[in-house]
């Protein structure tokens, strides 16, 4: 291409903690760096997550005593993910796990108030290597830093909007149920009183890791272009030289770019059609509206490589009763006690404890013989007066006027609503109850790991996972295979460059964060699994590309940085 428009070191697609990663990395070492976002707000599906990163042997384990080292998390890796290929090699686990230290301290000296999430456990931490407290987050950040920039944020899209933590999740579920829950909810009362008392605006969870993120990207005058999707790239001598984006307007925006393109702009799960060539259902996501696969369409134009497309961040999820709306994610409601799931037939089928990804797994896998999308979480009255259930808090009244909500004063009237064989439900729920009384779930093993007992109820006895389901009304809630986000997406290498269908490197072009292939494999190993590489991967994009840029490029210390802006 003879004629450029910009001319900029490293140009950045995505405007999630992939993507802001790789952007504060590109500029810390010198480059002149653009951010491009294809959608009118910034901060991608990590905006409204639940904002918690898994980074073992990180450096706030070894001040609270816990110990762990680049091994152990290896052996933990390899027991929980096994070997499914190239995306998940032990080049890449070992350079995303002896990275997570540097990451850790780099974003540190840059400003990111780090804290940990010391009871959250890995998914499977009775595997060789596993742990309790390898998952971090982000302080509540004060957003009017960000003064009105912030308001282009998806802050507004998540719930809650107070200074909640991913630790404070678990307790304040229950916290009119328990002490411990009761005192944790009087601690996110008093933070965000004195946040309002000091002048703060305080935001947690996805929103934190976000706004903390984008205020160093302010900071160091990073431009960040909003509703300026990537259209193309640019190829020269096979390599990426160059890209084309799209401006508000539609006309095309043609940038030199020097030493590298990292594409870090989601998966694609919003994009129905990819969905079902994929996973042969539609898909319930919880990711943002961008979330679409441009990204890894155009980088498969040019000849990458793809892997893991038929997988995705799988998790029970509420489905929406307006057609448009999201889905909506649910974590303890289906692991507190008192409530079981079944599919259309009235039969267990897993263990409700489990990680969310395995949940989810076990739905799409009894779906193929019976009928189990949508699945059925049956709750009695004392977990409904107990424990938190969020959905119902969003929009209950609209969930039972488009039937996703069932209440029934018995077991047998519930059965009939839901089209179920009142004497198989009635059996279900009474050998569950069985389970309840001895304290152990002979067909599924719910509550055996510290896992499955981080949402329970520790006043339950003899198992704080299970409850039986004896006093009515009873509820039922409709439950269906939702994600948030896909698994799938570019094939890249150990310092997240896009790799070719032959395994070679695509000169520079580089990927994190979902549009990539997981590093994880098929599964979740702990808390925080999408984000953490994200943030690891888009930080050694950048520093590969800055370390690989060709002689005689410029970089940003070479001109005036410019101010972050925006368009449209």
């Amino acid at each position: 291409m003879s004629e450029w428009d910009m001319d900029v070191d490293a140009l950045v697609a995505g405007s999630g903690a992939a993507g802001l990663s790789a952007a504060i990395a590109a500029a810390d070492a010198g480059l002149r760096t653009l951010v491009l976002e294809s959608t009118d707000r910034w901060g991608g599906t990590t905006n409204i997550s639940g904002g918690g990163l898994w980074m073992p042997a990180n450096p706030l384990m070894a001040k609270l005593g816990i110990p762990d080292s680049v091994d152990e998390a290896l052996t933990y890796l390899q027991a929980a993910i096994g070997d499914v290929g190239p995306a998940s090699s032990p080049e890449r686990r070992q350079a995303f796990v002896e990275t997570v230290p540097e990451v850790f301290r780099f974003l540190e000296r840059h400003g990111v108030r780090w804290v940990a999430a010391k009871d959250y456990p890995d998914y499977y931490p009775d595997l060789p290597g596993g742990k309790i407290g390898r998952g971090i987050e982000v302080e509540p950040f004060d957003t009017k830093i960000l003064g009105d920039w912030f308001t282009k944020s998806r802050s507004d899209e998540s719930l809650p909007l107070v200074p909640l933590r991913t630790d404070d999740v678990w307790l304040v579920s229950r916290a009119w149920s328990t002490p411990s829950g009761f005192g944790r909810g009087a601690r996110l009362v008093f933070r965000t009183l004195g946040g309002f008392l000091r002048g703060r605006r305080l935001y947690g969870l996805g929103s934190a890791v976000t706004s903390s993120l984008m205020a160093i990207v302010r900071r160091q005058g990073t431009e960040v272009l909003l509703s300026t999707p990537l259209t193309g790239l640019v190829v020269e001598d096979d390599a990426v030289v160059g890209a084309v984006a799209a401006r508000p307007d539609g006309s095309p925006v043609r940038i030199r770019v020097r030493s590298g393109v990292v594409l870090a702009a989601g998966g694609f799960a919003n994009n129905r059609e990819w969905r079902q060539k994929y996973h042969g259902i539609h898909g319930y996501s919880s990711a943002s509206e961008g979330d679409l696969g441009s990204a890894i369409q155009i980088a498969e134009s040019i000849g990458a490589q793809l892997a893991l497309m038929d997988d995705a961040w799988w998790g029970a999820s509420v489905p929406s009763p307006d057609p448009d709306g999201k889905a909506m994610f649910v974590l303890g409601e289906r692991s507190f006690p008192f409530g079981l799931v079944v599919d259309s037939e009235g039969n267990r089928y897993t263990n409700e404890s489990a990680s969310y990804i395995d949940f989810g797994h076990a739905m799409l896998e009894r779906h193929k013989t019976v009928p189990a999308i949508p699945s059925w979480l049956i709750v009695e009255t004392r977990h409904r007066r107990r424990y938190l259930f969020n959905p119902l808090l969003q929009g209950g009244k609209k969930l039972r006027e488009a039937g996703i909500v069932r209440k029934a004063d018995t077991i047998e009237n519930l059965a009939g609503d839901l089209g179920m064989d009142p004497a198989r439900l009635r059996a279900t729920i009474d050998r569950f109850n069985s389970f309840a009384r001895t304290g152990v779930d002979f067909d599924f093993g719910r509550g055996r790991t510290a896992y499955d007992r981080y949402y329970s109820d520790p006043r339950v006895k003899p198992n704080p996972n299970l409850g039986p389901l004896e006093k009515g009304p009873f509820t039922a809630i409709q439950l269906v295979p939702g994600d948030l986000g896909t698994k799938g997406g570019l094939l890249t290498d150990a310092d997240a460059r896009v790799l070719d269908t032959t395994g070679r490197p695509i000169a520079g072009l580089y990927a994190a964060g979902n549009t990539t292939a997981s590093v994880m494999g098929r599964t979740y190993p702990g808390p925080g699994s999408t984000i953490a590489p994200a943030v690891v991967f888009g930080y050694r994009a950048a520093r590969h590309a800055a370390s690989h840029r060709p002689p005689g490029t410029r970089t940003g210390k070479d001109r005036e940085e410019p101010a972050a802006t925006e368009q449209g």
